[in-house]
């Protein structure tokens, strides 16, 4: 006899390795660090992908000239770890961990602002929008030497932070400098006093700055492995902003990351249209949206592809799939065998703990467990639901010991609704577990989302704030 009351069976998805050599298959980890530390990035064995040296020019206020140069010497110091000591290992130095060095660009490139400046900025009824004029400026005087470097460092000391936003969220330096790089075809890294200069681990800035400064270059650190090489994933996310002429009519600004079947992240499409409905603040498509986006979405692949159309898509996104998105999708993809359309929910109220055996004589009643539920739990919820946890404790990451990246809490899982494809949920459970150990604009182990969804959401907050989008593809790189 069936009893309602009891959940179904969970599997466990295996810890997703990541490649770290184009052509040797055994250069492999699961730990990004270790594998990087161990095989070198991923690019390094391809042809003139990141030239030596990585030049960086400079950005920051009046007086701190010596303090970005020393911090930009520590890219080849050795730092100890001093936090996260089950994950972090210390730093060798960014030469010992990419194969080519840093150094500092031509003189005319380091651009040190006004001693003006400080003041202008701290005494302003509107510090964020004396700081963007400031930044704004900087960016500009450096383009005429855009061919002498390949990143550009703004340091921004604490006293600068009154204007890092505006009110009621109008503005966000870091969104706005983003924008700003990007139209110009400029890399940035912001480098930030309290959480940069002064932190106490070293390690983990150098790890963290060092992986990121390597890809704004152009350099891909890792790939994923075992995944098959027919099928492109596809990430959608959008943001809504006033109409220039009209207060009351609402744009959709939509952004769309195509990844490959290694999860290395290809260039992204954003635009505005207002051929869209609003239900809660969510945007839906119609059908001609729909199928416009998805199509320019499988040019960008093809495009990288020789002309040649994957056999699966995959495509991610935050919100449900309408009637119309679906039908759009479909048109645009008629030439390719699988599509599966998945909708990744970050809320919920489900949660789940480990119940372990008791080690008590004759106690027949289990005990919770000291570690949350291990990292790729899935659990069916129905024939098309299923609960993933990309959050939780992940031992075979770290050599076997117990490991749980956000230290406390009940970790939430997310949850995957399919509103296109069929088959069991291995295969789509696993590919989003890989591809939340993608972002390459951090050391951590995983991310709780896929990038198909957080570097499309973060793509979409920012050029939402863009005075003109271009219809052309956009580099990830420039937006990190």
């Amino acid at each position: 006899m069936t009893k309602s009351y009891l959940m179904p069976a969970h599997t466990v998805v295996d810890e997703p390795q990541l490649l770290f050599h184009p052509d040797r298959s055994q250069d492999r980890h699961a730990h990004p660090l270790r594998g990087l530390l161990e095989f070198g990035p991923y690019s390094r064995s391809l042809i003139n992908t990141v030239f030596d040296p990585i030049r960086v020019a400079m950005i920051y206020p009046h007086g701190f000239r010596d303090r970005a140069k020393a911090f930009l010497r520590e890219f080849e110091s050795r730092h100890a770890a001093k936090e996260r000591r089950a994950y972090l290992i210390d730093y060798p130095g960014f030469s010992r961990v990419f194969g080519l060095r840093v150094s500092s660009a031509i003189p005319e490139s380091h651009v040190e602002l006004p001693a003006s400046a400080q003041s202008e900025i701290t005494s302003s009824r509107q510090p964020h929008l004396r700081l963007a004029d400031v930044m704004t400026g900087a960016l500009n005087r450096l383009g005429a030497f855009r061919n002498e470097f390949d990143v550009v460092m703004i340091f921004l000391p604490e006293q600068w932070s009154i204007g890092f936003y505006g009110e009621e969220g109008e503005f966000d330096l870091h969104d706005y400098v983003k924008a700003l790089g990007a139209s110009r075809g400029i890399p940035t890294q912001m480098i930030q006093e309290r959480s940069a200069l002064e932190y106490f681990c070293r390690a983990s800035v150098m790890w963290r700055l060092g992986i990121a400064l390597y890809c704004k270059a152009g350099g891909v650190p890792w790939k994923l492995a075992d995944q098959d090489p027919e099928t492109a994933y596809i990430g959608l996310s959008y943001a809504i902003r006033p109409g220039a002429t009209d207060d009351n009519h609402r744009f959709v600004t939509c952004c769309s990351q195509v990844f490959d079947s290694d999860g290395a992240g290809l260039q992204f499409l954003a635009y505005e249209t207002d051929d869209a409905h609003i239900e809660r603040e969510n945007p839906f498509l119609s059908r001609t949206e729909m199928r416009r986006v998805m199509a320019r979405s499988l040019s960008l692949y093809q495009r990288r592809h020789g002309g040649r159309s994957p056999k699966r898509i995959v495509v991610h996104k935050s919100t449900e799939f309408k009637k119309d998105e679906v039908d759009g999708c479909f048109d645009a993809f008629h030439a390719c065998e699988l599509i599966e359309l998945y909708q990744v929910q970050q809320d919920t109220m489900w949660r789940g703990v480990v119940i372990n055996q008791s080690k008590t004589p004759g106690q027949k009643r289990g005990e919770p467990g000291g570690y949350p539920c291990p990292r790729g739990t899935i659990l069916p919820l129905g024939t098309r639901e299923v609960l993933l946890w990309t959050q939780g404790n992940a031992p075979s990451a770290t050599g076997g010991r117990d490991f749980y990246k956000e230290g406390k809490g009940v970790p939430h899982p997310l949850v995957l609704r399919r509103f296109a494809g069929h088959g069991n949920w291995t295969e789509p459970a696993r590919n989003v577990l890989g591809l939340s150990k993608m972002n390459w604009n951090n050391d951590s182990l995983y991310d709780r989302l896929p990038v198909t969804l957080s570097y499309a959401s973060v793509l979409a907050q920012t050029v939402k704030r863009m005075p003109t989008i271009q219809p052309r593809p956009y580099e990830f790189r420039f937006f990190m």
